[in-house]
């Protein structure tokens, strides 16, 4: 099982329920969804892609877990849930909230992002997000290298040729191309016309249209997030902790792995009052519904990553920050990564949390 599992049992062991660890396995799926009608509740703790890698199949386990909602499980988060929530597209679902940025964009076919990419471009750098990555793999930091900025929205559009700069989030390594390449691997990948590329993604962001998830969102870059991303980890619709991840110096992206620095705060720290006071009263309860999930429960264990978008020297009491992601598919707790397992630790164990 999963690292931090453990806690989660734990937890709902101390509260006075009975919990067990149970796994699925594709090959015993009919075996594993009966043993599912013998409990109350299901916290999923699998990760999109995870099945299917494994050789089985995401969309018969998401229709079973469906099916033990009409039984009237509750299941956290549900397949609804973590698909429209998890979604890059619930950015701009949220672009007019306290919360939001509305000149936030997604597209869903080459030709929307082509026509789309090359205006927002032109006029200030951007943010472009692929809606399958995890870990900041297709998260693209874009600037244009001659910064050559139009003064007003639509003013001109990109030429295929112009040069672009290039960050990827997962490692902030960059890279150079041009407006054609970077929209050829985005959309086709990697061959003869997009050129060569370090990034370890393979592009293809629209493959196989929006009812695939192939989707690409468009956002303006917040030059402050060098100063940090704020995570809200939330039980429910209560706050229970706040996390100021700072890139490595010369970095943009926080991803764990990357050298940044993660410092730990409590639900009520005044520093962070104005956001906190927002989001939990104003926004949080419009959330659910405008992503299309007015019947669903929030989600029992979730995050929201926050960026300051506000220029320097704004007051902290009028700061604007808003939403990068919202995270609910399998959140991992920080406080016990010194137990999970990599090339680097590979005995880490739960007694090095």
């Amino acid at each position: 099982h999963r690292y931090d599992s453990i806690p989660f049992a734990n937890g709902m062991i101390t509260a006075g329920m009975s919990c067990q660890l149970i796994h699925y396995t594709h090959e015993e799926h009919d075996k594993f969804f009966e043993l599912c009608k013998s409990f109350d509740f299901i916290i999923v703790r699998c990760n999109p892609g995870q099945i299917k890698a494994d050789g089985g199949d995401q969309q018969k386990f998401d229709d079973g877990m469906r099916a033990m909602r009409k039984l009237g499980k509750q299941v956290w988060p549900s397949p609804d849930v973590m698909e429209k929530m998890g979604a890059k597209d619930a950015l701009c679902k949220v672009a007019n909230m306290n919360i939001g940025l509305p000149d936030t964009l997604a597209y869903y076919s080459e030709e929307e992002f082509g026509a789309g990419f090359k205006k927002t471009m032109a006029f200030q750098p951007r943010v472009i997000k692929q809606n399958r990555g995890s870990s900041g793999e297709g998260i693209w930091i874009i600037k244009l290298k001659e910064g050559n900025y139009c003064s007003s929205f639509g003013e001109r559009c990109c030429e295929d040729g112009e040069k672009l700069c290039l960050m990827e989030a997962n490692d902030n390594h960059e890279e150079e191309h041009t407006v054609g390449e970077f929209i050829e691997f985005c959309v086709n990948g990697r061959n003869d016309k997009s050129g060569e590329w370090t990034s370890k993604g393979v592009g293809k962001y629209l493959e196989g249209g929006k009812e695939a998830g192939g989707q690409l969102v468009d956002q303006r870059f917040c030059p402050r997030i060098v100063e940090g991303e704020l995570r809200y980890n939330c039980v429910g619709d209560a706050l229970v902790g706040i996390i100021h991840k700072k890139p490595k110096e010369g970095g943009i992206s926080a991803v764990g792995g990357t050298g940044s620095v993660y410092t730990y705060y409590g639900p009520d720290e005044a520093k962070f009052s104005t956001l906190t006071e927002g989001f939990l009263k104003k926004d949080l309860p419009l959330v659910m519904p405008a992503l299309g999930l007015p019947d669903e429960p929030i989600p029992l264990w979730w995050t929201t990553d926050f960026i300051l978008s506000s220029p320097e020297g704004t007051p902290t009491e009028e700061e604007k920050w808003i939403v990068g992601e919202f995270n609910c598919s399998c959140v991992g707790i920080s406080r016990c990564l010194a137990a999970y397992c990599k090339d680097d630790t590979p005995n880490a164990c739960y007694d090095d949390i």
